[in-house]
């Protein structure tokens, strides 16, 4: 009698699983990044209020997440199936923005996709924790985020040729998106997962109390918030720096696609499994210093830059430090939190990046009101330096993250 055949693991399913999900998240992720905005400015003229606020959307989400991970927890849904319900809420905001084309409606359905996507990150990183080893969970997750890069470059490729024969289609373009968040939802629900641990309190800010009790943890926010401050004040500034007339480029929507969507996501990929293997093998604080001069050096070469190739040079120097990025950001709670903590540690990160990321568009834009953009750069470049100073102090001081 033949043995019966051997069921997949929790760990392969996840990986498999999540591998697939990799090519609609890489459609979405682009449309975040490059064409919410171009949308905004080319199509409907939209001021500096406006253009916040389409760019402050995932950190609306992050903001909140503290709060979506309290009630998933205090409901105990398992993290997937919670995860791939606000992912089918998110889409149908993209589908209200390409069904009924109006600033107002475009506003609202894409901040909608986009929050509902990121509340969920703590659930997704508290799967990792649970479903991967230790030794391979960089391995694993960058492997799924070089096919989202290959997605996403292709998206942007692909989608900005699309808008560049009319950005009049962005509605099409919108419902395109819709079904890329319900198959990506789809998906997730079939990844194995469990409630999380309701500790901590009872209250929807109960993981906060961890910031009093986990001095590490503190310090390491607070680079964050320098750090994440400089770099995402230039995220939107990017867009604005190449579309607008008034810095003297205005390239065409395909050339800010290559630029912004093609250029970076290619040095992802090339360096995307290089940096998943450092963070299961190298000391973190060590990794994360380095990344911090990745992103200097990619900011000060792209906005020193007003010929291709300086704008060239600065979007693949970003996009290596973004392979590391991805990495490091999603996964170094599980370097110093508890197992059963992971979700908690995570969402008070990503509530901070929250934070940061609803201030800095908004910041970045009414600067640039009185400011010129290279001014903000240095200014921006004076922040990340900040942040990489206080990981050389812990450093020096004896703290090593390995875990």
């Amino acid at each position: 009698m033949d043995p019966a055949p051997s069921r997949p693991s929790v760990r392969d399913i996840t990986y498999r699983t999540e591998l697939l999900r990799a090519l609609p998240n890489g459609a979405i992720e682009a449309a975040i990044t490059t064409f919410f905005l171009l949308i905004a400015v080319r199509y409907y003229e939209a001021g500096p209020t406006a253009k916040s606020f389409i760019s402050t959307g995932g950190a609306l989400g992050l903001l909140l997440s503290p709060v979506a991970v309290f009630w998933v927890a205090r409901l105990q849904w398992t993290t997937t199936s919670a995860a791939a319900a606000f992912g089918l809420i998110g889409s149908a905001g993209f589908l209200l923005a390409g069904l009924y084309p109006s600033l107002p409606v475009f506003i609202g359905g894409s901040l909608l996709g986009v929050i509902c996507g990121a509340v969920a990150i703590p659930l997704w990183t508290q799967t990792f924790q649970d479903n991967y080893p230790a030794s391979e969970r960089g391995k694993l997750f960058s492997r799924a985020t070089v096919l989202r890069i290959i997605a996403a470059g292709a998206a942007a490729e692909i989608i900005g040729r699309y808008l560049g024969g009319g950005i009049d289609r962005f509605p099409i373009f919108m419902v395109f998106l819709a079904a890329c968040g319900f198959l990506s939802s789809a998906l997730a629900a079939r990844i194995p997962s469990r409630p999380i641990s309701l500790v901590g309190g009872r209250h929807p800010l109960r993981a906060l109390r961890y910031l009093k009790e986990d001095r590490l943890l503190r310090w390491m926010i607070a680079s964050w918030m320098f750090m994440g401050l400089g770099n995402l004040m230039m995220l939107p500034l990017r867009v604005e720096y190449l579309a607008n007339p008034v810095h003297g480029l205005e390239l065409s929507v395909p050339a800010i696609a290559l630029l912004l969507g093609v250029l970076p996501n290619v040095s992802r990929l090339v360096f995307s499994l290089f940096w998943g293997r450092l963070f299961d093998r190298v000391e973190f604080l060590t990794l994360r210093i380095y990344l911090n001069l990745g992103f200097l050096l990619g900011i000060a070469t792209f906005f020193a830059g007003s010929s291709w190739p300086g704008l060239a040079l600065g979007a693949f120097l970003f996009g290596v430090a973004n392979a590391g990025g991805d990495v490091a950001w999603s996964l170094w709670v599980t370097k110093i939190a508890p197992p059963d903590r992971v979700a908690d540690y995570m969402s008070i990160h990503t509530f901070f990046t929250g934070i940061r990321g609803l201030a800095a568009p908004f910041l970045a834009f009414y600067l640039l009101e009185g400011m010129t953009i290279h001014a903000i750069a240095i200014l921006a470049l004076g922040l990340i330096l900040i942040a990489t100073l206080m990981l050389v102090f812990e450093r020096a001081h004896g703290t090593i993250l390995r875990g």
